[in-house]
């Protein structure tokens, strides 16, 4: 399946976001399976296997994604009895027959619940012999070393490693104990590694830039977990909603809906937390959650395209000079654009006392006021320089090589209302004019013909 480029990811958790529903979502988008599960094969771990289905949730076809564990390593995750109590466990169990039981919201509980709880509910470092029932348990230095010897991209490993890395500062805070101390059970530890290898990978495999994420829907309640009963959301989700700024909004049902690994991947992969005012959906994909609630736990995912322009902000510097040689405005402006200026003009003007002089203006992105302020009170003889904030709107674009009677050309394609509108870059115009003794605009019509 090829890729949909220039689009951004949206993830609309109305139904909650875990571990296994962000890859079913990534994967019902159009992830390379294959790509995934040769990744997921180098994870130096065992006790573990996957399986990708259909299934439906309340009505809908969802892409499940489970981990399934050994018989010994199971846990409760899904046993709604277990984590709600009986009463719970009867009023959902009509529902079961909707999806199929195994990996789950991936929680790093003591107990083998990473999907009960992927509450990290860490053990203090003192803890790291042998659980009452004989698991091992991991710590971050131990998980770092599996992500690092897992064959995966180097965009993969570090959003995998950023994630875990959430997780651990939030478990740490709940438990009071420094992250490096902080040990997941070995079967979370498991289920919850393979969940976030999965979604890093999907992730990258889309060659998705920007993450979408409004607010994350949670709901109410207690749930069970081997330290007891905690309410939702549980600590370490909380920790990472207060640590990342994602707005929370509680529904009215009862019933944990966020997971901490799920929060840890939507606070680790999120770039904005504003929809555009209009876009285009290129493509729908839904994860299904394992568990039975009130209301179904599913994951919309849909890659996302601005319906007309961009829009984003930018800074204006401008300053006047009346004596600096056309020399020095000359340098200034090739050092200003070699440190990343989108635009570099002087303006002939009128100063004080009718002196003639020249007044600059560079455009830049905020992050580069500093350096662009630098470069200008270095190089001429300014003072002063006046920052103006500017809202731009910009038509989508994108560069290409188009074929042509000179061989393979770069332009650049921008979106318009109108369609698309080619231009030949310049630099590659000029090479070739250069090569064949032409003249610039003979070449560039003949590159314009060709795009057409």
């Amino acid at each position: 399946m090829s890729k949909i480029q220039g689009t951004s990811l949206y993830l609309e958790c109305n139904g909650g976001i875990s571990g296994d529903m962000t890859v079913a979502a990534l994967l019902d988008l159009g992830a390379d399976a294959e790509v995934l599960q040769k990744v997921l094969e180098s994870i130096p771990a065992k006790g573990f296997r996957t399986e990708i289905s259909r299934v439906k949730k309340a009505g809908i076809d969802c892409s499940d994604f489970r981990v399934i564990l050994d018989e010994a390593c199971e846990n409760h995750d899904h046993d709604m009895e277990y984590l709600h109590g009986h009463e719970a466990g009867q009023a959902h169990s009509h529902n079961h027959h909707e999806h199929h039981h195994g990996h789950s919201h991936e929680h790093f509980h003591e107990h083998n619940d990473e999907h009960s709880h992927e509450h990290g509910h860490a053990h203090e470092h003192e803890h790291t012999h042998e659980h009452a029932q004989g698991h091992l348990h991991r710590g971050i230095k131990e998980i770092t070393d599996i992500l690092n010897q897992t064959e995966m991209s180097p965009q993969s490993r570090e959003t995998a490693l950023r994630i875990f890395d959430i997780l651990a500062e939030a478990e740490a805070k709940a438990h009071a104990v420094p992250k490096e101390q902080v040990h997941f059970h070995e079967v979370g530890a498991i289920d919850s590694i393979v969940d976030i290898v999965a979604a890093a990978v999907c992730l990258d495999n889309l060659s998705v830039k920007e993450v979408i994420i409004t607010e994350l829907c949670e709901g109410k309640g207690t749930v069970r977990c081997q330290h007891g009963i905690l309410p939702v959301p549980v600590p370490a989700t909380a920790n990472i909603l207060e640590a990342s700024g994602i707005p929370l909004h509680i529904m009215e049902c009862n019933g944990e809906f966020v997971t901490p690994t799920g929060a840890a991947i939507a606070a680790a992969i999120r770039t904005s937390g504003k929809l555009p005012e209009r876009f285009i959906i290129r493509k729908t994909g839904f994860g299904a959650g394992k568990r039975e609630y009130e209301r179904p736990s599913i994951l919309r995912a849909m890659l996302i395209e601005d319906a007309d322009h961009e829009k984003d902000e930018i800074i204006k510097l401008e300053t006047n000079v009346d004596d600096c040689t056309g020399e020095v405005l000359g340098y200034t402006m090739e050092k200003l654009f070699e440190a990343g200026a989108k635009d570099v003009h002087y303006t002939p003007v009128y100063m004080k006392k009718n002196r003639p002089g020249w007044q600059l203006n560079v455009i830049c992105d905020k992050e580069q006021v500093s350096l662009m302020e630098e470069i200008i009170f270095k190089h001429t003889t300014t003072i002063g320089i006046r920052k103006i904030r500017c809202n731009r709107t910009v038509l989508k674009r994108e560069n290409r090589m188009v074929d042509t009677p000179f061989g393979r050309v770069q332009v650049k394609m921008c979106h318009t209302p109108d369609g698309l509108r080619g231009y030949p870059e310049y630099e590659s115009v000029a090479a070739i004019c250069r090569e064949k003794d032409l003249s610039f605009s003979e070449v560039y019509h003949k590159i314009e013909e060709c795009i057409k």
